[in-house]
């Protein structure tokens, strides 16, 4: 019996030596972090609670800009294309990581608003249609920006929410 509980130490002592030795040699437990483990130096970042309710003045969402990027997005992309659902769909895609990455770039990087961008491209075969959302913001903060464009063969819808999160 002492010499099944002594057995069952010395395996037990053996998995934790193995756990022990794994997440050093990975770099867990060894007190380094990614950034010296990878050769990258400079002090480590710590941020604190700002408890920052509402935006300065100067960090309201700029509507009208995000307003000029999509039209000048839109006009690029779209002015002499014909619909064709296929490539459309990629289109949609790449106009709206384009005007998410400019709408971003022109807030820079100290700001609290997360972009929402939403782009439809459709056949313009002489029927109507709408487009609507739906959000839940704080009216006083969140902002957002839209464009329309037409042409003989498309339309395309785009609007680009700035909610200010805290």
């Amino acid at each position: 019996m002492a010499l099944r509980g002594l057995f069952k130490r010395k395996v037990t002592s053996m998995m934790l030596q193995n756990r022990r030795d794994s997440q050093i040699s990975s770099g867990l437990s060894s007190g380094t972090s990614a950034n010296e483990d990878e050769g990258l130096k400079g002090p480590q970042v710590v941020l604190e609670n700002t408890f920052q309710l509402a935006p300065k003045d100067s960090q309201k969402f700029p509507t009208k800009k995000a307003e000029d990027i999509l039209k000048t997005t839109f006009l690029t992309h779209l002015l002499d294309t014909k619909y064709n659902g296929d490539t459309c769909k990629n289109l949609t895609t790449q106009i709206t990581e384009t005007v998410k990455t400019q709408v971003k770039a022109e807030l820079g990087n100290n700001n609290r608003f997360k972009v929402v961008v939403l782009v439809i491209i459709g056949g313009n075969t002489g029927q109507g249609a709408r487009v609507a959302s739906r959000c839940l913001w704080y009216p006083q903060y969140d902002r957002f920006a839209q464009y329309e464009y037409h042409n003989e063969s498309l339309f395309a819808v785009g609007i680009v929410y700035g909610v200010y999160y805290e």
